[in-house]
């Protein structure tokens, strides 16, 4: 019941207002270690170290707390549907890339470069509309598996285990790693590695999980699937991650447009292959049935667990 309370407290909440959000919490202790364990010799293995120290100390901060919360059930129903609910990204997803859109429909193309450039890693400043109305499509393609499905994903595999928060929250942790230290630049390039390493591994069944469905999703109106399944099947190793593309060339097959793509990082060019055919020119009804492959693929997630939570009641119950 709490992933089904985790969802609904998102679906209304958001992420809390007047409240530090953990991923802040997470954020600074990422900081915190990277002081400690950087340094200009054997880059991949403090990098190593310093990813374990984060893991464990995320494991066994929340083990504890978890353990005091259950000494009142209330209060342990609390602390558990607080923490679940916001590792995910559902509404705060739509919300964040919306202020992308409504800029541009006020033709405010600065307001617009400045909103997404919240929203993606590369440099926004010389971005056109045409290029800002993608970026905005590619963060909800690849967020909906790394800022909801994924998230949902782990929740799930910890909820049958009996450890939901503990496995979300690992996950959100590599996830948090990778965004962090995961880049291609001098600093990170070895220090950096072992984080992305495990993020891509972490990744690879909800991918493609996520892909699956966000492409079931395409059955709605206005969405072309033929194009999606020929889209994904042809390009979702079209990334320099092995992961990224499986959302997003479903994206950019039901929606007909050309994703990925070279960008500016920090200044520095970083050459990608392009996701999809440019079968018509991005446009803000894009973004909007970009939230709907979102959107679907939720539910169908939501229907696919209800189906083994069920069973595990019955089972547990021995109706079967």
């Amino acid at each position: 019941m709490s992933v089904y309370l985790s969802l609904i407290a998102d679906f209304f909440l958001g992420d809390p207002k007047g409240f530090p959000h953990p991923v802040v919490w997470l954020g600074r202790l990422i900081t915190f270690y990277e002081k400690v364990f950087y340094g200009e010799k054997h880059q991949f293995w403090r990098g190593a170290l310093f990813t374990v120290a984060v893991l464990l100390s995320v494991a066994v901060f929340l083990s504890a707390l978890l353990f005091l919360a259950s000494l009142w059930r209330p209060l342990y129903v609390i602390v558990s549907v607080y923490f679940m609910y916001t590792a995910l990204a559902w509404r705060s997803l739509k919300k964040e890339t919306s202020y992308v859109t409504e800029a541009l429909k006020r033709d405010d193309l600065p307001a617009a470069r400045k909103f997404v450039s919240y929203v993606v890693g590369r440099d926004t400043e010389e971005l056109t509309k045409e290029e800002i109305i993608k970026a905005d499509i590619e963060t909800v393609a690849e967020n909906t598996v790394d800022g909801v499905l994924a998230p949902l994903f782990y929740m799930a595999i910890g909820y049958f285990l009996g450890f939901p928060v503990i496995f979300v929250w690992l996950y959100k942790a590599i996830n948090t790693l990778d965004s962090m230290v995961g880049y291609r630049d001098e600093r990170y390039l070895r220090f950096g590695c072992f984080a992305a390493k495990i993020d891509d591994a972490v990744n690879f069944i909800p991918a493609r999980l996520g892909a699956l469905a966000m492409l079931a999703a395409g059955v709605l109106p206005g969405l072309n699937f033929r194009n999606g399944w020929k889209i994904f099947c042809r390009d979702r190793f079209a990334h320099l991650s092995p992961n990224s593309a499986q959302s997003e060339s479903v994206v950019a097959g039901l929606l007909g447009l050309q994703l990925g793509g070279s960008h500016i990082y920090h200044g520095l060019r970083i050459e990608k292959p392009t996701i999809g055919d440019a079968l018509k020119e991005p446009d803000l009804d894009d973004y909007r049935k970009s939230l709907w492959v979102l959107d679907g693929s939720v539910i169908l997630f939501i229907l696919i667990f209800t189906v083994f939570y069920l069973w595990k009641q019955f089972a547990g119950g021995g109706m079967l």
